[in-house]
Order: C-alpha cells, then structure tokens, then sequence
C-alpha cells in the first residue's frame, strides 16, 4: 500500500469531494493517538456536499482544542481576536442541518455571530477516546451533550483529518484540522 499522505492534503483542498472520495482517503490514513491530539488545532471544513459544509465557517469557526484526554473543547470560534469555546449542546443542531442553505446566508450569519457569545463556556465539552470506526481504532472525540463522535486520522503530523458521525445525518461530516 502506497503512502497516502503526500496527495491527501491537496485533494482535500481542491475543491467538492464525493463522500465516498473522501472517506476512501480517510480509511487510507493512520490512525491518530490521544498524545497527538492534545494542542489547539485550526480547523476548516471539507466540501462533500454535506448540510453542513461552510456552515461552521460562516460563523468564524476557528477550530478544537484538546487539554487532555478528559478536557476538549470541540467548537471553538472567533474573528478578530481570540477565540472562544462554545457549548455545543446549545446549538440547534436539527434545525442547523434542515435549514443550512438559509444559515450560511451572510446575512443571517452576521445577526448570528453576535448570538455566538451568549453560547461561551470555559468547561470542556467532550473528551477523548480511543474508539474503533470505520474498522479502525483511533483517537475519536466525544461530545458530552451530543449523539456525536469526531474520529480522526493522521495526514501527518500537524495535519489531520475528521469525520463527523452525527446520528441525524447518514453521512459523515468531514473537516481539516491543523496544529497551531
């Protein structure tokens, strides 16, 4: 098997990915370890044609970081200045995904960033395990609040990428984080 990390970066960016293209370069990459993962990590999204993509983004998503195994703060956003963590379990998730399109309006999107601050938490969010997915065991993110998991995989070593397995969504969410 040929080493997938020199083109996964790149074909990640270039542009609209089938689900299916972006999970055969998933299952294609190492697994990530909990010791790798502990740092803040920029984030941005993956187009699949997903409800959610650019949806995060049109709200200043920055990206995730991870104190420790026990400590993760899975939303974090912000513009011009520091970011700040969010509580996901505030988040209208099902209304999010039912009416994306309208969400990632800029208009929209700039009434609700300001809403984006009444959401501020200094507590973590979720934790970290190591679960098996997609038949392999890795680093996986685990919302408190939420029926959702974040499993990554390793394109290097400040680069990984994440699926999201929401439980109202038959398809993954997929998104890039890069070490800070």
């Amino acid at each position: 098997m040929t080493d997938p990390a020199p083109d996964a970066l790149a074909r990640l960016s270039a542009g609209l990915l089938t689900t299916d293209a972006a999970l055969e370069i998933f299952d294609r990459l190492p697994p990530a370890s909990l010791a790798g993962m502990i740092g803040g990590w920029e984030g941005r999204g993956v187009a699949t044609g997903h409800p959610l993509d650019g949806l995060l983004e049109a709200y200043g998503w920055r990206g995730k970081r991870f104190d420790s195994a026990e400590a993760a703060h899975p939303l974090l956003f912000g513009k011009d200045g520091a970011a700040f963590a969010i509580s996901p379990a505030l988040l209208p998730l099902g209304l999010a995904l039912r009416f994306a399109p309208l969400l990632r309006h800029r208009a929209v999107a700039a009434i609700g960033w300001p809403a984006l601050r009444l959401l501020r938490t200094r507590r973590p969010q979720a934790r970290l395990r190591m679960v098996e997915y997609r038949g392999v065991t890795t680093a996986t993110m685990i919302y408190d609040a939420l029926p959702i998991l974040d499993a990554f995989r390793r394109i290097d070593d400040d680069n990984l990428l994440g699926a999201m397995d929401l439980r109202q969504s038959k398809r993954p969410f997929f998104f890039l984080l890069r070490r800070r």
